[in-house]
C-alpha cells in the first residue's frame, strides 16, 4: 500500500504556566526560535519568549487511503503529548496540512 506524507504546523497558546514552567521555557527560549524550527518525525516545537502562543512541526505519514484531516487529528495528538510530558498546558490547538506528495517544485529555467 501507498504511503503519504504531510507537513503540519499545530498552532495553540499557552495555558496555566506557573512560575517554575515560565521559567523553564524562558530558559530554553533560544532552542525554540523560528529559526530552529524543522518539520520532523518527533516533532519541534516553537515559541516566543512572550510564552503566549506556540506551533509544534511535525511529520506525518500515513496510508493513501486515509483523508489528510487524519493527519492534522494526529498532529494535534503528537502535540498534546510532547506539551503534557513538559507539564504545559494549551489551549485549543488549530492545524494546516500540507502534503508533501502534492508540492511542487519549481526549477529555474535555463537559458
Amino acid at each position: 500500500m501507498s504511503e503519504r506524507t504531510y507537513r503540519v504546523i499545530v498552532r495553540g497558546v499557552f495555558a496555566d504556566l506557573d512560575d517554575t514552567r515560565r521559567t523553564e521555557l524562558l530558559a530554553s527560549a533560544g532552542e525554540h526560535d523560528i529559526l530552529r524550527a524543522a518539520f520532523t518525525e518527533d516533532g519541534t516545537l516553537v515559541y516566543d519568549r512572550e510564552l503566549r502562543a506556540f506551533s509544534f512541526r511535525c511529520v506525518v505519514r500515513q496510508p493513501a487511503d486515509r483523508a489528510d484531516e487524519t493527519a492534522g487529528d494526529e498532529a494535534c495528538e503528537r502535540a498534546a503529548e510532547a506539551l503534557a510530558a513538559r507539564g504545559i498546558g494549551h489551549g485549543a490547538l488549530r492545524t494546516k496540512v500540507t502534503s508533501v506528495d502534492d508540492m511542487k517544485i519549481r526549477r529555474p529555467r535555463r537559458a
